[in-house]
């Protein structure tokens, strides 16, 4: 019964498969009914259940090859450079069609005593000149773009150019055009700082923010530069404007509490609720845990300072000396330093407070270090800004 239902099952699929091809090359998807029947006869290709495959693989070549043909003669005729590019792909597509079906071959009609047919043509001339012909236009049309003096036309040539590399590489110029596109159809963006409040800027945080090697933010067609280079035409400025800073007053807050805690301290003999000694079977008296309660008291110190830094980042466009756009951005660092002392027994409290009782009083970080210190965030929150507004033409 399994060989059975198992042999049943293998008609089912089969048929399943013969039926998607059919209906593929009824529809006139040629290479797709190739492509399936290739895959079901990679296999036991002789099989009599296989026979439908063969017929369909015979008739869909035959097919796509005339379709193919018969659009290249038309291309060819019009004789249009903008052909060039589809005339190579079907020349690349009628050849590689073959090499699919060449280790399959020969593939048997049992019915019919035959091999199956598919004419084999060599297009190795024809793949080389329309080669030629296509990589010759790019290569044309690459310099055409070149001389424009639009970005986006540089930035089509550099696509195009990248193709022709890929397609027949080490081509003439080719990779130097290739950089002479990049530069030209990049975005380059100075970014650099202004100071509108009353106080000094560190200069440590000003070369941190503008160190855009570790932000990431470089794509294809977009360059940041804190500092301008020679033979460099900025196209935008983005321009990080500090327009307030608060810091407020160095602030020791002070307070005392007592924390009361229930520790084992040795055992005493259990007693009953007459005040006699309670004893085991055997006549010996039980024991149990002496409690007793300890405190501290506790006189935490915290050390308090913070820094917030408003600042709005410009969006210029060096163009037409536009503000694009502009968003706020504010930042803040926190001082909170506790230190403590006691009295009494200090085992009262959480054990992970002991820490502040190994401290002192620490100084307060200057005005400037608070300053910088609010970089990091900083930083994080310009990065959020420039991955999230990027540069548009």
């Amino acid at each position: 019964m399994n060989k059975i239902t198992l042999l049943f099952l293998s008609l089912i699929i089969v048929s399943c498969g013969v039926k998607q091809t059919q209906s593929m090359l009824s529809n006139g998807d040629y290479d797709g009914a190739i492509i399936n029947a290739i895959d079901a006869l990679r296999t036991n290709k002789n099989a009599k259940g296989k026979q439908d495959y063969v017929y369909l693989l015979e008739e869909a070549f035959a097919k796509a090859k005339q379709r193919d043909l018969e659009t290249l003669n038309l291309l060819i005729k019009e004789n249009n450079p903008s052909n060039y590019e589809r005339i190579y792909n079907l020349y690349t597509q009628l050849n590689n069609r073959q090499e699919r079906i060449k280790p399959l071959l020969p593939l048997q009609l049992l019915k019919e005593g035959r091999n199956a047919i598919f004419p084999m043509d060599d297009y190795s001339d024809e793949l080389i000149s329309s080669k030629n012909n296509l990589s010759g236009f790019l290569y044309a049309n690459a310099k055409k773009l070149l001389a424009s003096k639009n970005k986006m036309d540089f930035r089509q040539a550099y696509d195009d150019l990248a193709y022709l590399d890929k397609l027949n590489p080490n081509y003439k110029d080719v990779r130097a055009l290739m950089d002479e596109a990049q530069f030209k159809g990049t975005d380059f963006v100075h970014v650099y700082t202004k100071n509108e409040t009353n106080m000094v800027i560190p200069v440590r945080l000003q070369d941190d923010l503008l160190d855009f090697s570790t932000y990431g933010i470089n794509d294809k067609w977009t360059v940041y530069h804190n500092n301008r280079q020679k033979g460099v035409n900025y196209d935008f400025g983005m321009i990080v404007n500090f327009r307030e800073i608060k810091i407020s007053p160095e602030q020791v807050k002070e307070k005392q509490f007592i924390k009361e805690k229930q520790i084992k301290d040795g055992v005493k003999n259990l007693i009953d609720a007459n005040g006699n000694v309670v004893k085991d079977s055997l006549g010996n008296p039980i024991k149990v845990d002496n409690m007793k309660t300890i405190t501290v008291s506790i006189y935490e110190f915290t050390q308090f300072k913070s820094c917030q830094v408003t600042a709005k980042v410009d969006y210029i466009d060096f163009r037409s000396n536009q503000l694009i756009d502009a968003f706020p951005v504010t930042s803040e660092f926190i001082f909170d330093y506790i230190y403590a002392n006691y009295n009494g027994d200090k085992r009262a409290c959480e054990e992970s407070y002991y820490q502040y009782f190994d401290r002192r009083a620490v100084p307060f970080p200057s005005n400037e270090q608070m300053v910088y210190d609010t970089g990091e965030d900083l930083k994080a929150k310009l990065k959020g800004i420039i991955t999230n507004n990027k540069f548009r033409r």
